[in-house]
């Protein structure tokens, strides 16, 4: 999800559900200790419920960059142990922290003494080799231990070597029994399971067992599956908008995010699959492609657009 759940892309999404938590991109501790804060943390007051999501492994940097989200107004810090790319473990953060349960217990240890906010930890079923039910329990052990209270837990191994990220979320088999069974092993630890959903049905038949459903790339290729969450499983109440409801309510945001000097583009990419499915999605791709990179590209393209998919819906 690097470089892609940004602050317009969750902003967009929160137009469709209320109550879905939201994730930022994996922002490692270097950058928000040494880089440009506001760029990494910033984040609109509607985007809430909304979780920071860190990489590293220095307990005290990470007690220290939780501290720092907790004053930005995040409800959430998240230790990311599932990122398997070779930049990551080059940083010796992601995937590979599963071969080092102790150190992940006293980096979760750390940030938990460091706030009042929540802590939770995304991972694996396991890595290369060490993907044992065993292992993955006593790195759960330990991280409870430690205080965790919630784990996301993306069903399938990594292999830190020979696969791409893109390959790592496709080649290892889902192995949805295991996070079945640890929730089993774990009753009170809330547990989220990731990787592989797709349906608001698949989200249902998950939910009978587990706590939670995480969404991932799906959420990036079909936004839209997220207008009917809160009905189904917030509040029967809860309105849908349609797709275009959606472009006109994103509209305003646009507007002031043009006036802050931000490419249209950048907001615009995170719509391109709103109508995946439907008549007329190949031009309203196409048409927002083409016309959103334009320098002096307005919002009065998210209208074109619609029109211009309307001559073949």
């Amino acid at each position: 999800m690097m470089d892609y759940t940004d602050r317009h892309f969750r902003y967009l999404l929160r137009l469709m559900t209320r109550h879905t938590v939201l994730y930022t991109e994996m922002v490692t501790t270097g950058a928000i200790l040494h880089g440009q804060r506001d760029r990494f943390l910033a984040f609109h007051p509607a985007e809430h419920p909304v979780a920071l999501q860190l990489g590293g492994s220095n307990p005290e940097e990470l007690a220290e960059c939780a501290r720092i989200g907790a004053g930005y107004g995040y409800d959430e810090i998240n230790l990311n142990v599932g990122c398997p790319s070779d930049r990551v473990q080059s940083g010796r953060f992601g995937a590979c922290l599963m071969a080092e349960p102790e150190l992940v217990a006293e980096c979760v240890a750390a940030m938990r003494d460091a706030t009042d906010v929540p802590v939770t930890v995304k991972t694996r079923i396991g890595i290369d080799n060490r993907d044992t039910y065993e292992a993955l329990r006593f790195f759960i052990a330990q991280i409870v231990q430690a205080g965790c209270e919630c784990v996301i837990i993306h069903a399938r191994k990594a292999w830190l070597q020979g696969l791409s990220p893109r390959q790592n979320r496709e080649i290892p088999p889902l192995r949805y029994e295991v996070v079945q069974r640890l929730k089993r092993d774990f009753p009170s630890l809330e547990v989220i399971v990731n990787g592989g959903i797709q349906t608001l049905t698949a989200i249902h038949e998950h939910l009978v067992e587990l706590d939670g459903v995480m969404i991932g790339r799906e959420a990036c290729s079909n936004p839209y599956l997220f207008a009917d969450v809160d009905r189904r499983f917030f509040d029967a109440m809860a309105p849908v908008l349609s797709r275009e409801a959606v472009v006109e309510a994103s509209l305003p945001y646009i507007r002031s995010q043009l006036a802050g000097q931000v490419p249209l583009a950048r907001i615009t990419r995170h719509l391109l699959g709103l109508y995946r499915g439907q008549p007329g999605a190949r031009r309203w791709r196409r048409y927002l492609s083409e016309e959103a990179v334009r320098s002096s590209a307005g919002a009065e393209v998210l209208t074109e657009a619609l029109e211009y998919r309307r001559r073949v819906a």
